[in-house]
């Protein structure tokens, strides 16, 4: 058992994402290691930049108080099980990354099993053995110890800046209100990005 977050923690996050995963299982092993480094972010003091959109994304979310909706959840789409933690009032950070091996042994038939699955999809006895797999991959990640697991390294850049509330505007084309800082400018228009993207495919 992680020795920041009890079964009850555990469990919440497990609910809050759907279905227990060794993804969950990186995720939760992730936020403990912010929970006992950093604390948890009552407002928006504790930053999280995630390198990965993966299952444990939401475990970071959900035991650490980092969000999108607060605007300390920054997400970069890397596809690294990567985590950068920054502690505003004092200056602290660091990224954290998961060793190769984190899965063990299984990690190769995993992998393989599971783009069988999305292909072709499994046997009976494959699929017994998929999810034997992974739970033996998610007791693995639970039950190591968190130097085992990760790699903690230097920051790659400054925490992001804190998240900032402007004003919308009505695109001209659509009508619908954008956050002006997403507008873009063309032909005398103001204009969302999605109508921005259309009209350039026009000229």
């Amino acid at each position: 058992m992680p020795e920041a977050i009890n079964s009850e923690l555990i469990q919440g996050a497990t609910d809050f994402h759907g279905h227990w995963c060794p993804g969950l299982a990186i995720g939760i092993r992730a936020a403990e290691w912010a929970l006992q480094e950093m604390g948890r972010s009552g407002d928006e003091d504790i930053v999280a930049v995630v390198e990965t959109d993966m299952c444990g994304v939401d475990a970071i979310q959900y035991l650490t108080g980092c969000t999108f909706g607060k605007g300390n959840l920054i997400h970069k789409d890397y596809g690294k099980n990567a985590f950068t933690f920054y502690r505003r009032s004092d200056g602290k950070a660091a990224r954290i990354v998961a060793r190769p091996g984190i899965f063990g042994e299984g990690h190769e038939a995993l992998g393989r099993l599971h783009r069988k699955m999305q292909t072709d999809g499994l046997t009976e006895k494959e699929e017994a053995d998929w999810k034997q797999i992974r739970a033996m991959a998610s007791k693995r990640v639970m039950e190591a110890r968190l130097a085992d697991l990760f790699e903690v390294k230097e920051p790659s850049g400054p925490p992001p800046k804190q998240a900032r509330i402007l004003s919308s505007l009505p695109c001209d084309s659509c009508g619908e209100a954008v956050m002006e800082s997403r507008t873009r400018r063309i032909h005398e228009q103001t204009l969302c990005l999605p109508c921005f993207e259309e009209m350039e495919k026009r000229y």
